[in-house]
C-alpha cells in the first residue's frame, strides 16, 4: 500500500505555505495582540478566498467535501506560522460536528456561510474548560452536562481569561440551556463529542509539527548569525546536537499524526488510541523545540523583541488543549490493556 500524501496534497501544502508565509508574519502577530480582537476580517477572507474555511464542507453548501487527510499537511502549515485565526478550529471540528448532529436547519443556514467565509463557527468542549475565540463566533457548539447545543453568541456570556500566548482568545462561556437549540443528548451526543475531541486534538497535534519546524527554522538561523571566538556557534558541536535531536524526533512524530488523519478519515475503530498517540508525541517534540531552542538562543531566548517567543507559548498553549498528556497517556494505556477496543471522550486526568 502507498501510505504518501498525493502530488495535489503536496502542492497544495506548498502553495498554502507561500501564503501564510508572506502574510502571517511575527511583525503582523505583534500588531494583532494590539487590537481589541486580536483577529483579522482581511485575513479570514484571504483564507476563504483560498477555498480553506470551506475544505470540509460538503459540496452542495460550496466546499470542497474533503476530508481529515487532505487537511492535516494545511494545519501543519497553520501551526508552522503560529495562525491565531480559528480556521483549524473551524474546518477539522466545527464543520464536522455541525455536519453529524444532523440538525438540517443549522446545517442549511450555517455551513454555506462557512464555506464561504461569512460567518466563523466555533466549538467548545468541557475537556477545555475556556472556549477559544468564543469573543467572534457567529455561532457557538458547546457541550454542557453530556449533552451538545448551538448556542446565540448574544444569548451567552462571556469572560475573557488570559493565556500565556497573547496570540488565542480564551472566554469562560455561559448559557442557559433552555435558550439554545438542542443538537444531542445522552449516546448520540456522547458520539459526537468524542469525534470533535479526536478532530481538535489533530488538529493541535498538527499544528505542533509546525511549531516545532518553525523554531528549529529560526534557531538554525540564529546559528548561523551569532558569533563567538570569531566562528558562528552554530558550528559548535554541542549547539548541533541541541538541533539534531530536535529533527530526528520531528520526523519520527509525523507518521502518528499523519496516521491518525487516516484513521479519522476513514473512520476507524482505532481512532481514539491513534490520536492520543499523535497528539501526545507530537507536543512532546514541541516542547523539546522551545527546550533546545532556548538553550541555543541564550538569554535572547527570553525576549519579546525575539521571534522565538511567539512559537514556544503556542506550544506551551497546546500541551493541555484538547486533553492533557496525562488523558491522552490513558487513553493509549487503555488500548493496549484492552487490546484496542474503541475508546470514548473519558475522563480528564
Amino acid at each position: 500500500m502507498d501510505f504518501t500524501f498525493s502530488e495535489d496534497q503536496l502542492l497544495f501544502q506548498e502553495s498554502v505555505r507561500d501564503f501564510l508565509v508572506n502574510e502571517v508574519t511575527p511583525e503582523k502577530i505583534r500588531e494583532l495582540w494590539q487590537t481589541e480582537s486580536g483577529r483579522s476580517d482581511a485575513l479570514w477572507a484571504q483564507l476563504a478566498e483560498l477555498g480553506l474555511t470551506g475544505m470540509t464542507v460538503p459540496e452542495q453548501y460550496g466546499g470542497l467535501g474533503m476530508n481529515e487527510l487532505d487537511f492535516v499537511l494545511l494545519a501543519q502549515e497553520a501551526g508552522y506560522v503560529a495562525l491565531s485565526e480559528p480556521l483549524v478550529n473551524s474546518v477539522l471540528v466545527a464543520a464536522p460536528l455541525l455536519i453529524e448532529a444532523g440538525n438540517t436547519q443549522l446545517a442549511d443556514e450555517w455551513l454555506a456561510k462557512m464555506a464561504s467565509g461569512e460567518a466563523r463557527v466555533i466549538v467548545g468542549l468541557e475537556i477545555n474548560k475556556l472556549v477559544e475565540d468564543a469573543h467572534c463566533a457567529d455561532l457557538l457548539l458547546l457541550e454542557k452536562a453530556g449533552a451538545v447545543y448551538a448556542v446565540n453568541p448574544a444569548e451567552a456570556s462571556l469572560r475573557e481569561n488570559k493565556s500565556v500566548d497573547p496570540g488565542r482568545k480564551l472566554f469562560a462561556v455561559e448559557f442557559e440551556a433552555s435558550t439554545a437549540v438542542l443538537l444531542a443528548d445522552g449516546e448520540q451526543a456522547q458520539k459526537l463529542i468524542t469525534r470533535a475531541l479526536n478532530r481538535g486534538a489533530l488538529g493541535v497535534a498538527a499544528q505542533a509539527l509546525g511549531l516545532a519546524q518553525r523554531m528549529i527554522d529560526l534557531s538554525v538561523q540564529y546559528t548561523s548569525e551569532r558569533k563567538q571566538f570569531g566562528v558562528a556557534i552554530g558550528s559548535f558541536q554541542a549547539v548541533k546536537h541541541h538541533m539534531a535531536n530536535i529533527a530526528f524526533r520531528l520526523e519520527y512524530a509525523k507518521t502518528p499524526v499523519y496516521r491518525a488523519a487516516y484513521a479519522l478519515a476513514n473512520d476507524l475503530k482505532t481512532s481514539s488510541e491513534n490520536v492520543s498517540h499523535a497528539k501526545l508525541v507530537a507536543c512532546e517534540v514541541a516542547d523539546l523545540a522551545a527546550k533546545n531552542s532556548i538553550q541555543v538562543h541564550g538569554a535572547m531566548g527570553y525576549t519579546w523583541e525575539v521571534d522565538l517567543h511567539i512559537f514556544m507559548k503556542r506550544a506551551w498553549a497546546f500541551n493541555s488543549n484538547y486533553g492533557t498528556a496525562g488523558f491522552h497517556k490513558q487513553r493509549v494505556a487503555t488500548a493496549i490493556f484492552n487490546d484496542g477496543a474503541q475508546l470514548g471522550a473519558g475522563k480528564t486526568f
